[in-house]
């Protein structure tokens, strides 16, 4: 019998492969020109589709979204609403908890149907998920209110030329990576864990290798290809489209002794390197909520219950050990122990932030074997905003593939928390 109070997933969530935001580490990525806002609209009419949900049961829509750097991201949700193919009246909201947007957007989709006070019964499902463009663009400082060429400019495009002394220019995408209350970049908090865990390069390396080998052998089993929905995309100067069917930073023939070559990316010899941190890329998911109740009714098809939801903050200094007291609340709320856990997906900012809260989720029952068996962010990337939704969709399928019964999803959140769901399975 259906339980009226109860969170499900559906069947037929879909997720875009993550795509590398340069090509060869040269070119633009085969994303580039698509900001969050069209990367989630592509992961909102495929997941609507695949889930078999009228358009006119769907009553909101909540996107994560970590930066707003785009030219229309200022609209995030809504765009993603409505280049989904989701009617104008269908309200959309844009959650924000930087890496655990994608989590986020989860659990306030749960949350509006529970509490009711915004449900509507008559359109009582609720898609939610995640989008972000890495592309983020270079920002200019000091330029606004200044004279640029022959005239003031207000708006739109500014020729670099023309840029007056005292103006310059700043990677956005470094710049959102540095925290200040910890006064130390993203990787810096990794290398802080490092040292309090004595996780040394060697191990680092082999969690980054363990990332890639798992990886490949999932995408080459055919694994994925149900959360995957393909994106074709035509190049600059190519005279035929290309068909994206996987992510893309997976490494063919990944091996130790590469990885070990691989200079120290953000201290004087720290551990943190390009092999054994999460690849920078963009993508997006998106999949529909609902009481179960309801998805009875409607004769839909439930992969996954959210069964337990936990939100924790930590010092912004380790802020990669945020996953650790959320799971704790989050098997709480569940009613489950750690040893129940059949298999988990903790997104790998950094191989020592990850291995870090490893080591505590052994103590707290987890088996490490069971963590990212199939990869996870060092070998296929961590959209922001989208990456929370990417993992809810892998786990929710695994369990179903396994044959399992509970799954966690969690991940490390910039500036001092953590977010982390329990997943059972209904498939």
């Amino acid at each position: 019998m259906a339980r009226d109070g109860s969170i499900v997933i559906l069947d037929g969530g879909r997720r875009l492969p993550r795509a590398d935001i340069l090509h060869g580490n040269k070119e633009a990525g085969l994303f580039a020109r698509f900001t969050a806002t069209q990367l989630g609209g592509m992961a909102i009419r495929a997941a609507v589709r695949e889930s078999k949900v009228p358009a006119g049961k769907v009553g909101h829509v909540v996107m994560g979204m970590a930066q707003h750097a785009h030219r229309d991201s200022i609209y995030a949700a809504q765009g993603m609403r409505w280049r989904g193919g989701l009617p104008h009246d269908v309200p959309a909201l844009t959650v924000a908890r930087i890496c655990g947007s994608g989590a986020e957007a989860v659990a306030v989709g749960s949350e509006i149907i529970l509490a009711g006070m915004r449900h509507d019964p008559a359109r009582p499902f609720v898609v939610v998920g995640g989008a972000e463009s890495m592309q983020y663009p270079f920002a200019a400082y000091g330029l606004r209110g200044r004279k640029v060429g022959g005239s003031v400019q207000k708006y739109g495009a500014v020729e670099a030329k023309a840029l007056p002394p005292g103006t310059h220019l700043q990677d956005a995408l470094l710049a959102n990576l540095y925290d200040p209350s910890a006064k130390m970049s993203m990787a810096n908090t990794a290398e802080e864990l490092a040292r309090r865990y004595k996780i040394g390069r060697a191990e680092a390396d082999a969690f980054g290798l363990r990332s890639h080998v798992n990886a490949k052998k999932a995408r080459d089993a055919g694994w994925f290809d149900e959360e995957i929905e393909p994106v074709v995309v035509r190049r600059d100067g190519a005279a035929d489209p290309i068909t994206v069917k996987y992510d893309t930073h997976i490494l063919e023939a990944p091996k130790a002794e590469g990885m070990a070559r691989l200079p120290p990316a953000f201290e004087p010899g720290g551990i943190v390197t390009a092999g054994n941190a999460s690849a920078v890329v963009d993508g997006a998911a998106a999949m529909v909520i609902g009481l179960e109740a309801d998805a009875a009714r409607e004769k839909l098809r439930p992969l996954a219950r959210v069964a337990g939801v936990g939100v924790a903050g930590c010092p912004p200094e380790i802020m990669g050990w945020g996953p650790v007291p959320a799971t704790k609340r989050a098997l709480e709320k569940a009613g489950i122990q750690g040893k129940d856990v059949d298999l988990v997906e903790i997104n790998e900012a950094f191989a020592p932030q990850a291995l870090a809260c490893m080591k505590d989720f052994e103590g707290m029952g987890i088996d490490p074997a069971k963590v990212n068996p199939w990869g996870n962010a060092i070998a296929m990337g961590h959209p922001l905003g989208a990456t929370g939704s990417i993992l809810t969709l892998t786990a929710s399928y695994a369990l179903r593939r396994t044959r399992k019964r509970w799954a966690l999803v969690t991940m490390c959140i910039g500036g001092g928390q953590g977010i982390a769901l329990v997943l059972e399975s209904m498939a």
